[in-house]
């Protein structure tokens, strides 16, 4: 089911940025063209070279990149998706996308595709239970996007409990799940 897609995969800037390099491999395995947006926090934890290594694609950094700007490439990006996966979604990136913010090139996708949206947040136990995250989560599930839960268990904080990144295959199962549905369609 993956084997020809384009995925448009959006790292956000939490520690768990580090397995969507995993992820991005697996997808590769399976067939699909992956392409990594990464939001300049995403940048601290995890280089564009690496990105670009595992895809095979150069990664899209920023809003105001000349050479993808060029073609519209926030466009390009949206048009181009049959499915974008923002995974990790941090707490920040959560809210933004869900008030309709496109203050990067990463937001800036999400607000201008018509592609089906997978959003896997990461964050500290805390941030995930606050009120506010949990009625962005609301918000966003009532707008069309599809999103997994958390994983429990030891958080990079320190903390345990519910905030991990779910482990690559159940993330690569959910997106196999979303492209076997005959529902999954652009929206409108």
């Amino acid at each position: 089911m993956i084997k020809t897609k384009n995925i448009v995969l959006g790292v956000s800037g939490g520690i768990a940025a580090y397995k969507a390099c995993d992820l991005v491999r697996r997808l590769r395995e399976k067939g699909a063209e992956v392409f990594v947006i990464m939001t300049q926090a995403a940048q601290e934890f995890v280089t564009p070279l690496t990105f670009q290594t595992v895809s095979g694609h150069p990664v899209a950094t920023s809003l105001f990149d000349l050479t993808q700007e060029n073609e519209i490439g926030h466009i390009h990006l949206a048009d181009s998706a049959d499915l974008i996966v923002i995974a990790p979604a941090t707490a920040n990136i959560l809210a933004k996308i869900s008030h309709g913010i496109a203050d990067d090139l990463l937001t800036t996708v999400i607000l201008a595709t018509v592609a089906p949206r997978l959003v896997v947040p990461a964050m500290n136990l805390h941030m995930w239970e606050n009120p506010i995250t949990q009625e962005n989560v609301a918000r966003l599930r009532k707008h069309g996007f599809s999103l997994m839960e958390p994983a429990e268990g030891s958080l990079a904080c320190g903390y345990e409990g519910k905030g991990r990144l779910p482990e690559v295959e159940e993330i690569v199962h959910e997106i196999e799940k979303l492209f076997a549905q005959k529902n999954i369609r652009k929206i409108k």
